[in-house]
């Protein structure tokens, strides 16, 4: 992938894999939809502080990712209890999963057992974890909007909201330089010695 310009992103790996990854890299890497493990401990697809430290070590860039359950302990709960729940009714009577009872199933649960929505509040906390962990320079934004269904946190429930994130930051004093590099700025460098690399290094 380096010799080839791609960008490597290690959001969908295990730690394991995701250490060796920023380890084994020439250029920085990203993790394009992953919040921060400190809000949801045990919940791996939010890295750990150690593999957030690794990752900016090397320059990378932590995307952070909006589903709710991404961003508190409470809807990951959530989110946990109610996968148990539908495996297993899908397995006591031989449902398929994204089948029309696995959506029924989701509508009745959802309606007797909702979602406790995160807040904008809670996606900037991460973004202030992250920054005081880090610093600025590996910040995004990962949205997940095409993942993370109906979990989208109060004030932020499409591309159209996100001037309220950006509200959120100025109130929380952050500068227009550092927003810029938390809307794009950060990936686009990260792309960019990316593809510098494979440049120089002809296969």
């Amino acid at each position: 992938m380096n010799a080839r310009g791609v960008m490597v992103d290690v959001s969908h790996v295990s730690d394991e894999a995701f250490a060796r990854a920023v380890e084994i890299s020439q250029v920085p890497v990203i993790a394009s939809h992953s919040s921060a493990r400190h809000f949801t401990p045990g919940f791996e697809r939010n890295p750990s502080d150690e593999l957030i430290r690794a990752l900016a070590a090397r320059g990378g860039v932590i995307q952070v990712n909006f589903g709710s359950t991404f961003l508190t302990a409470t809807a990951n709960a959530w989110s946990k209890a109610y996968n148990a729940q539908r495996d297993k009714y899908l397995e006591e009577h031989g449902y398929a999963k994204n089948g029309p009872e696995d959506k029924a199933f989701e509508t009745d649960y959802r309606a007797k057992t909702p979602l406790p929505y995160a807040n904008l509040d809670d996606l900037l906390d991460h973004i202030d974890y992250i920054r005081d962990l880090v610093g600025v320079d590996h910040i995004g934004l990962g949205s997940d909007f095409d993942g993370v269904g109906d979990s989208l946190p109060v004030g932020v429930k499409s591309v159209a909201d996100y001037p309220n994130i950006i509200a959120g930051l100025l109130a929380r004093g952050y500068s227009e330089a550092d927003i810029k590099k938390i809307l794009g700025g950060n990936l686009l460098r990260v792309w960019s010695a990316v593809e510098a690399w494979a440049a120089a290094h002809p296969q």
